[in-house]
């Protein structure tokens, strides 16, 4: 769903903005390829050949011509845990207040979260949630209630309200969330990658600690894509500032555009064939461009694990 197709730009109600979000990706899906994927999907299953016949639903099948078999409510529930980095670096570009057609990344990251967790609810499925940043900020175990959906959601607002100069320990806080989730489960982590610690060997040997207990992790890889992948700055004199270590540069972007792509595009590369290494999915997310490309990703996943 594309940011200004939501009624409000103002985030005034979290659980309201997601259903809104949430019922509009609902409606395009079902013009779209991933129409199979609809509100049913948590009530049917595809038959497989040779299983019983006995849970066909018959009217499905004279309304698709596809064969489906009923999903009983123990077969449905799935356990979802959403990770968020909240350091300084998730907390750019600079906004003023929060709006729809205005976010940064933690913001965008709160919002998606929120609306992950309005799609959990209509699968029936349990969510957890950990926000880290230069310490373990917030736990919350898989639970299914709405009383927890509420308090998750309010702790959801706190981070759209926040600010934040801390730096990122993502490997150190991914092992200690890794230790905490132990039946299986559907592993979101949003977070740009980006660390003033730069041992990535340290970073990976994290990222697969999140796979034990063969749970299905999802690397929702947050940037923006304008600045922060393409480097599309005018050529004006400039100071860039680093927001976790508060380090300065005056420069022409010019003159580094070039070389900063090349940088960036090969460490994004680098990420992307180890998520593929260690069977992570991983998911490059531009903060202006929706949220499909979340919810999407949270069907297939899920898919994979039912």
């Amino acid at each position: 769903m594309n940011l200004s197709a939501v009624q409000s730009s103002e985030i005034k109600n979290l659980d309201l903005l997601a259903r809104q979000v949430v019922e509009g990706f609902i409606t395009g899906m079902h013009k779209s390829p991933f129409h199979g994927f609809s509100v049913e999907f948590s009530e049917h299953k595809l038959y497989n050949k040779g299983e019983s016949t006995r849970h066909i639903d018959w009217k499905l099948f004279a309304k698709t011509e596809k064969l489906y078999t009923k999903k009983y409510e123990e077969e449905t529930n799935l356990r979802c845990h959403v990770i968020i980095d909240n350091s300084a670096s998730m907390h750019y570009p600079l906004v003023k207040e929060q709006r729809i057609d205005n976010l940064n990344k933690i913001g965008f990251s709160a919002v998606a979260a929120a609306a992950l967790m309005e799609l959990l609810k209509r699968q029936r499925d349990a969510v957890g949630l950990s926000v880290y940043s230069d310490s373990y900020e917030y736990y919350a175990p898989e639970k299914g209630s709405d009383r927890h959906r509420k308090m998750l959601l309010h702790q959801l607002e706190q981070l759209l309200q926040s600010t934040s100069s801390k730096k990122t320990d993502t490997y150190q806080y991914l092992h200690e969330i890794a230790e905490k989730i132990h039946r299986r489960s559907l592993i979101f982590l949003f977070t740009d990658m980006f660390q003033t610690d730069t041992k990535n060997e340290l970073l990976f040997e994290a990222l697969r600690h999140l796979k034990y207990n063969k749970h299905e992790v999802v690397l929702l890889h947050t940037f923006d894509a304008k600045t922060e992948l393409n480097f599309d700055f005018d050529n004006a004199p400039k100071k860039f500032v680093d927001a976790e270590t508060n380090e300065e540069i005056n420069l022409y972007s010019e003159n580094i555009k070039e070389a900063y792509e090349g940088m960036v595009a090969q460490y994004f590369s680098e990420l992307k064939n180890r998520c593929l290494q260690y069977k992570i999915d991983y998911v490059p997310v531009d903060i202006q461009q929706g949220y499909d490309t979340v919810l999407i990703n949270y069907l297939i996943s899920r898919q994979k694990m039912m």
